[in-house]
Parts: C-alpha cells; structure tokens; sequence
C-alpha cells in the first residue's frame, strides 16, 4: 500500500494546518485523499449491491456506512472532550510545578489530536455522504445527533482560550441564529414542477435572509428536495424530526411546534403537489396545513409555494 505523501506548507487546507502543527512524527493524510476514501468506499458499496438482490436495502446500506463514519467521529469527539475536562482541572490546579506543566501539555497534545482526527473522519463522512446523495437521490442525515466540526488549540495559557472556545463553538453549531425560515411539505410533492418551485422559494428566501437557516421536519419528497438545496448552498440546517416512538400520530405536529418555537421570520408551505395529476389523486398534507394554520394564528409571515402564473 502507498502511503500518502507528506504535507507541504504551501496550499494547506484548515484540517491540514493543524494537523501540521502537531508534535507528531508520523504524517497525517492529505485532505484529498481522506476525501477520495469517503467517496470509493460508497461507490464501491453501491456498485455492489446495485442490481441484485440487496438493491432494495441500498438506502439503508448506504445511510449505515455514512452513519458509521459519523459514529466513530463522535466516538473521538468524546474522547477528545474528556481530555478538555482533564485539561480544565490541571490549568484550574496549576501550582507553577514542571511537573504539572508538562502533564498540561500532553494532554492539551491528546486533545489537539482527537480534534484532527475527529476532523479527518467528518472529511470522509462527508465525502460518503455527497456520493450517496449524488448516486441515489436520497439525503442521509444521523439517525441522532447533529453533525457538527470541532477544533481546539493547546499550551497551558491558551488552554484557557482554547476551553472557552471549545464551548462556544459547540454552543454556536447548535444555534441557527436570529433568522429562521420554516419549510413544511407534502411527501407527494416531488416532482420536476415541485422541485423547481421549491427551489425558487428557497432562493427567494435567501435573497431575502442571506444568513437564514433552514428548519423542517425532513419527511420524505418535498422536504427531503430542500434538505438537498440547503446542502448545496451552505445553508444551516435545523432538524425538527417527527418523534413517533414518543408521540404516536401526534408526532408530526409536535415537529410543526418545535420549527414554530424557533421563532421563524417566515414560514413556507406546499401541502400538495403542483402537478394537477398528481394532486388531485391525493389529498393535501395534514401536517403543513397545520403549520400554516398556526403561523397564521401567531402572527408569522405566512407564504404558500404555488405553481408560476
């Protein structure tokens, strides 16, 4: 096997940076690499099973081997963590010893390399994931969790900065911020004439909120189209996913509930398909007519995607 080349200074990417800066005589894999391993695992998973007589489980397949990327990313994220808590109870008792001050930087060291190697398993899940959505058409998303980055620095007076900076970054990658955009729409409505409206509406409100995030529920068809535009344009992403298992058939509006206590400066809905065809053989999405309802009754900006005049 070939062992990835060294990393050069020139052109680095963030993750290759810092994986640079460790004190580590073993080199890290290029970004490009990592990025190529996400992608040929999933090509060569789907190339497999496609076509025979695992073909009808491909989505599950494929969601589990993004997912087990995922899964191993915070498994490091974890470990990392536990280190920052270690690192906070050395700085807290530092006395000024050698001892003390050697021991604060291993495991600043320990934590710094967690972060890269975390880092290094989000670059291949991603990769994975970009690959599943482009072969299949469908959208993974953790079954739980959020996905999010991490990155800390070390030494013993940046150990403080680098705890605070840790907790606000995890507070910042699950905050939307102020601008909040909900989107609710029927499973049927996913057609060409759908997806294209759906896109100009998005588009429309971006335009409107450039730093807007997107919040749905991600049922399948229409939401599921503009989980697929928010990836593309590195929009937030906020998951209000239905909780059947604890809520029953109530869970759907539960979901409407949680993107309405978000406080969103509009709320999008298309509770049926914009091909007559199709909406006239099946009835209009409970779910999204609820949630103009309620917007309605609070107050909310309200618009409903329509087919072009």
């Amino acid at each position: 096997m070939q062992l990835p080349a060294p990393l050069s200074s020139d052109r680095l990417t963030a993750y290759e940076a810092q994986a640079l800066g460790l004190d580590d005589t073993r080199t890290h894999p290029p970004e490009a690499a990592l990025h190529q391993l996400g992608v040929s695992l999933m090509t060569e998973l789907l190339d497999v099973i496609g076509e025979s007589a695992l073909e009808d489980f491909h989505v599950v397949i494929g969601e589990a081997l993004v997912g087990a990327f995922h899964s191993v990313a915070q498994r490091i994220e974890r470990d990392a963590d536990k280190a920052r808590d270690q690192l906070a109870g050395l700085v807290r008792d530092f006395d000024g010893s050698e001892v003390l001050d050697t021991e604060i930087q291993e495991v600043t060291c320990k934590a710094r390399a967690a972060d890269i190697a975390t880092l290094a398993m989000e670059i291949v899940r991603d990769a994975a994931s970009a690959t599943y959505t482009t072969t299949t058409g469908e959208v993974w998303n953790p079954w739980r969790g959020s996905v999010k980055a991490t990155r800390t620095t070390a030494a013993q007076i940046e150990a403080r900065d680098a705890l605070r900076a840790a907790k606000a970054r995890k507070h910042q990658a699950t905050d939307p911020g102020a601008t909040v955009v909900a989107f609710r729409a029927a499973p049927q409505a996913d057609t060409a004439e759908d997806a294209g409206r759906i896109f100009d509406a998005l588009n429309w409100a971006r335009e409107q909120w450039p730093d807007m995030a997107l919040a749905t529920s991600g049922a399948k068809g229409a939401e599921k189209l503009a989980i697929k535009w928010a990836r593309q344009k590195g929009v937030t992403l906020v998951l209000a996913k239905a909780d059947f298992d604890r809520h029953g058939r109530a869970a759907p509006f539960r979901a409407n509930d949680e993107m309405l206590a978000l406080d969103p400066v509009c709320v999008l809905t298309l509770p049926n398909s914009i091909n007559g065809e199709r909406a006239a053989s099946l009835k209009p999405f409970g779910p999204a007519l609820n949630l103009a309802q309620k917007a309605a009754e609070r107050g909310l900006r309200h618009l409903a995607v329509k087919a072009r005049a």
